[in-house]
């Protein structure tokens, strides 16, 4: 039995709750520093942790018959932009038509068309909107997400975008890792004068941003007709002498050096990716910055040109996968969905997928102690499949067969 103090001094009794009939338990193991596949296990957890692993455990207050099934760790989801009003399904349509990303944005879409409905709304407006969709992600298995701010691009419509953020973390049961992403875009009224956009960041916003205490990331999308290489970099580094650790959107349509600049500055993650040279994957090599592949974006998008996921492996690069949800170039939830397309159009091992959409991606955020694995003392972030083996993940990703998903040992379904 396991007990719990209160704030009086007074025993408070925790129930355990034992999964048993496990099929096949597969996580990545901290102790063996590889993915593990075991059979016939049980896992036992209390006051939302895992407290003992393994199997004929003991007798515990509840009992869950996971039915021989399969068994994995809650997803991670690193790289998401959930802070908006409105969806742009319009874009979807001009797409279908023929438009490119950058034919849409020229015509008044793309993330500049969704900062008036940002910040036009006001913070209960937004947290009813952010609040479904982070309903969404538990339900497709996502137990932590990060989450960007980035379709306000003025001081308060970022700082409300964050509290946003931070109201959800405290009052759901997802939890949220918060990325201050204020060059997300030059607002339009800014286009004539990036130059002024930037100084506005790095002289006012930033430091603003710190002060508010909420945003742990400050991202970058370092791209033609956004920001260059040496607004990026001035960006980062002011986020840098403010305590917000850096990460960019690097080689996505061109490469401008964004993936290069990340290296050499050892930043947290370059994400993206689809145009990265050898060269630069060499640089990220020697560097301790990962990679994020999104390749729903390409998938959304209509695009061919993946992230060259088996370079980056061959080069011994942690790499993690995640959905890139945003209302205009991804509007993709499911990390079930994001292996399944890493399965066909990346060749990425079901393992190494479910290594890339569960460990890599808390590494990345900083909470590889908390979740990312099922390892005793972490939370009990689980998801009961109702399939058998890792590769029906994707094989049966049209009926995303999960049983259950556990959140920090809570059953939301």
């Amino acid at each position: 039995m396991g007990y719990r103090y209160t704030n009086d001094s007074k025993k408070e009794k925790m129930k355990t709750v034992k999964l048993f009939n496990i099929g096949n338990l597969v996580t990545y193991s901290v102790d063996q520093g590889a993915m593990i596949s075991l059979e016939n296990m049980e896992i036992v957890f209390s006051a939302g942790k895992i407290i003992d692993i393994g199997k004929q455990l003991g007798d515990t207050d509840e009992v869950f018959n996971c039915q021989n099934k399969l068994v994995t760790p809650g997803f991670v989801d690193c790289h998401t932009h959930p802070v908006f009003l409105d969806e742009r399904e319009n874009e979807f349509d001009m797409r279908i038509r023929g438009f490119t990303y950058e034919q849409i944005a020229k015509n008044g879409g793309g993330i500049n068309s969704s900062v008036d409905g940002v910040r036009n709304s006001s913070e209960i407006e937004l947290i009813e909107r952010v609040k479904p969709r982070m309903d969404d992600f538990l339900k497709l298995g996502t137990t932590t997400v990060e989450a960007k701010s980035g379709y306000g691009l003025d001081l308060d419509s970022e700082l409300k975008s964050l509290k946003v953020l931070h109201e959800i973390n405290n009052n759901h049961d997802i939890d949220v890792i918060p990325t201050f992403m204020g060059a997300h875009a030059i607002p339009i009224e800014y286009k004539n004068d990036s130059e002024a956009y930037v100084n506005l960041l790095c002289d006012l916003i930033i430091p603003e941003v710190a002060n508010q205490g909420i945003a742990i990331f400050n991202d970058v999308f370092c791209e033609i007709g956004y920001f260059n290489l040496d607004q990026s970099q001035r960006i980062l580094n002011k986020g840098l002498e403010y305590g917000l650790l850096p990460r960019i959107h690097a080689d996505e349509f061109n490469n401008l050096g964004a993936s290069e600049l990340a290296s050499n500055l050892n930043i947290v993650s370059a994400d993206h990716l689809m145009n990265i040279t050898d060269s630069d994957i060499k640089n990220m090599a020697d560097s301790e910055t990962k990679a994020v592949i999104l390749p729903g974006t390409t998938f959304f998008l209509g695009n061919s040109n993946y992230a060259p996921y088996h370079k980056f492996k061959e080069a011994n690069i942690e790499v993690a996968i995640a959905t890139d949800y945003n209302p205009g170039s991804c509007n993709i939830q499911s990390m079930i969905f994001i292996i399944t397309i890493s399965s066909i159009f990346l060749k990425m091992d079901v393992l190494d997928a479910i290594y890339s959409s569960t460990y890599v991606p808390s590494k990345i955020l900083n909470v590889s102690d908390e979740c990312g694995s099922i390892d005793i003392g972490k939370n009990a972030d689980i998801i009961v499949w109702d399939i058998y083996k890792p590769i029906q993940i994707p094989y049966k990703f049209s009926t995303s067969p999960i049983k259950s998903v556990i959140k920090s040992g809570k059953f939301i379904f």
